[in-house]
Parts: structure tokens; sequence; C-alpha cells
């Protein structure tokens, strides 16, 4: 069965947070100043377990859910991880994806593909290492992040996708330098204008970098054309080099609302659901599992809670050119 919300938007994707921990500590998602040594970080008894993921995915894929995306934090950080990909995997007709900061891929890319995986999103903001180490502040290098890449390109983990979130004044200089690269390398790149995910990284509309500019800019190197999005309601809108040479993608959520087609959920470590990466509260899935609620109880609270929903963050802050209180990316996974 199909659940549609008030506007009309089905329920198709579902991205599910299996760790709010993370290797890094980029400055616009998990800043150090905020999540340094005394932060207190979910214990094991609060995360939901691989057995009430699985449980809870399978009732969402009941409702229309076809594609999965897990993340974190970093979703490589969680003791098993490859265990759980190979329990979602056995639910019939869904596409099993994951984010991830790519630090981990040279260790479990094929374990990765082995359990069911399907493909990889990996973010990375620049080549320049002092850029990036400046923006992922571990001091992790750019080499080991292509490293992950490759190994996931040759797990079979394709197509790579690589995510660059562009912040004036920090590595608009790396645009160009990152559309050459990946573009020669056939990895898509998609730019993601810098957004006011949580009330932690100081966010200004001043830091903005527009699709449009990053179109502008690579446009003149290397001239691009739109071209058609491959369904409804997917993230980024693309473009293609009008030499053939592959495409890149816009994620343009601050300048480009796409609010009108979106078709996702996000469930937490600890089992919230949020109807919207801006949301400021969800609606906790894991007291529900675990005080014995059956799958047809669980089955209708996520038919009540989509039924409801009229989420749309971005249009209202276009509107008002103001953010609002929101719980922060690194919890539900962007």
């Amino acid at each position: 069965m199909t659940l549609t919300d008030t506007l009309n938007r089905p329920l198709r994707d579902l991205r599910i947070s299996v760790t709010d921990r993370c290797n890094f500590r980029c400055v616009y998602c998990m800043p150090k100043e905020v999540f340094g040594p005394d932060y207190q970080f979910l214990n094991r008894s609060q995360i939901l377990t691989f057995e009430e993921i699985t449980r809870l995915a399978r009732n969402f894929a009941s409702h229309g859910v076809r594609k999965i995306r897990l993340t974190g934090g970093e979703p490589l950080v969680r003791k098993d991880f490859p265990e759980l990909l190979a329990m979602l995997a056995e639910i019939p007709d869904l596409d099993l994806t994951m984010t991830t900061n790519g630090a981990l891929l040279p260790k479990f890319a094929q374990a990765l593909k082995n359990a069911g995986l399907k493909r990889v999103t990996v973010s990375l903001d620049s080549l320049d290492n002092d850029i990036f180490k400046s923006m992922n502040d571990v001091d992790f290098p750019v080499e080991k992040v292509i490293e992950g890449m490759d190994a996931a390109a040759a797990a079979g983990l394709t197509p790579i996708k690589v995510n660059m979130v562009v912040k004036r004044g920090v590595n608009e200089s790396s645009i160009l330098p990152m559309a050459r690269f990946f573009r020669e390398k056939g990895y898509i790149l998609r730019f993601i204008e810098y957004m006011d995910v949580g009330s932690t990284n100081g966010w200004r509309m001043d830091d903005v970098v527009s699709a449009r500019e990053i179109v502008q800019i690579i446009n003149q190197e290397m001239p691009l054309e739109p071209i058609d999005p491959n369904y409804r309601g997917e993230v980024a809108e693309r473009w293609r080099y009008k030499d053939g040479g592959g495409e890149v993608g816009m994620i343009a959520s601050v300048t480009q609302a796409f609010c009108r087609d979106c078709n996702r959920a996000r469930l937490s470590a600890e089992g919230k659901l949020y109807t919207c990466l801006f949301a400021n509260k969800g609606h906790d899935f894991r007291d529900l599992i675990r005080s014995g609620a059956s799958d047809e109880e669980i089955s209708q609270v996520i038919a009540n809670v989509w039924g409801k929903r009229a989420d749309r963050y971005s249009e209202i802050r276009s509107e008002n050119s103001i953010p609002l209180p929101k719980v922060e990316m690194s919890h539900i996974g962007g």
C-alpha cells in the first residue's frame, strides 16, 4: 500500500541512521566546539538493534518504501555493520545504499558488497588537503578518501557518487578542481548548498554558494546542459557535460526548494522518525517496538504519521529568510 501525505507526496525513501557517532568533526555538521570529548553520545541500549531496524524497515517497505539509505553519523563505525546489511538485503525489491565519509571503505568495501549493499555515496569537500583537513577537523587526508572510493568501485558498489558541501570563503575555490577530477574518474559529483541543518553550525545565508553560481562556474570551462531527473523526488538537479563527459548534480535546498516532491522519511539511531531533514521533533518508534507492539500496530502508526505530514521547511525558509530550530544533521544522517 502506497502512503501519501497531506500534499499528496508518496513515501518512497527511508534514511536510517545507525549511529550518532562519527570519526570526523566536519565544521558544518559536528563542530568540535559542540561535539567535543565531553559530548554525551547515545549509549548502546538507547540505539535500535539490528533486529529492530530490520523490523521497522520491513514495515516501511510494506507502505511503499523502495529505497533505504544507511547513514550516521558515520555508519561504518557501528560494530558489525555488514550484518545489518545482510538482514536488510533480504527485504524484496529494495534499493539498499549508504552515505559515508569514506575513511573506512578500504577495509569494508568488499564485505559491504557481499552483504548486499548496492552502491555508496562518499562525502568529500575539496581535493586540497589543507582545505579538506580544516573542514573534517581530524587531519584526515584527501588521498585516503579517494582510496576508499576506489575500493568501493573495485568491489562493484557503483555508480560512485561524491557529495561536496560548498561554503563561501572556505572551499568554493575547489569547485572546478573537483569537477575536473571526478569527470576524469567517472564518478558522479554532486554539489550541496551549505544548509542550516541543526542549530550548531553557525549557518548564515551569506555563506551559501548557490547552485546557480556553481553551474555558472563550471559552465565557463566545461559547458553544461540540464537533463531530466531519474525519478520523481530525486534530490539532485542533474546536469551533463555537453561533450558527453559525464554529469554533475546540484542539491539546492536553500535557493531552489524541492519540498513539493520530497518523498523521504528519516529514522534516527534511537528510533525516532523525522518527516523532514529540518524537523525539530520526531515520532518515537523505539518505545513502540519495545512495548510489544505488533507489526499491524507499527504499520498503523507509520500510516498516521505520514498521512498527517505537511512539512515544507525549505519553502518556508525561502519565504521568511530565517532559519528555525531543528534536529542536528548528524543525528538523522542528512
